[in-house]
């Protein structure tokens, strides 16, 4: 195989219920009001436009990507990752998700999350095979947690 194609959305999307909405405000506000009990008005503010900003992102619906693993790297819609670039993959099909986890070779964005829409795991594993090595990668702490609470 030269390259494998497939389109899938930039992350796992969860619809949000009208309580979700109502306990982040509820969370917000409450941590927003006892920084200002103790006199921090600034990081009260910082609070309340990170929740805004977070629960914003959250209700957006994820867009289709368009994935393609080919001879030279990884094209991930407009961001192509060389081989080089990338230090080791991980499979996860034995999960809700299927989805590739890359190990990379920067300090700020060390993972890459790819969903695997159709169950081509196997082809998937087989043609990485060939340029990376497979090690057994775990999603960071908190890209879990924030997928738990509905993020």
């Amino acid at each position: 195989m030269e390259k494998l194609n497939w389109i899938a959305p930039e992350y796992i999307h969860t619809e949000k219920t009208s309580d979700w909405y109502w306990i982040v405000g509820i969370i917000t506000v409450s941590m927003a009001v006892i920084s200002i009990m103790l006199n921090n008005v600034i990081f009260a503010v910082l609070i309340l436009v990170a929740m805004f900003t977070l629960t914003l992102y959250a209700s957006r619906k994820p867009q289709n990507i368009k994935i393609e693993l080919n001879q030279k790297g990884v094209v991930y819609g407009d961001i192509y990752y060389p081989y080089g670039d990338i230090k080791s993959f991980h499979v996860e099909d034995k999960d809700r998700y299927p989805r590739i986890i890359m190990q990379l070779n920067k300090k700020l964005s060390s993972y890459l999350i790819i969903l695997i829409r159709d169950s081509h795991s196997e082809d998937i594993r087989d043609f990485l095979g060939d340029f990376l090595e497979e090690e057994t990668h775990s999603e960071p702490f908190l890209a879990k947690l924030l997928i738990y609470f509905g993020f």
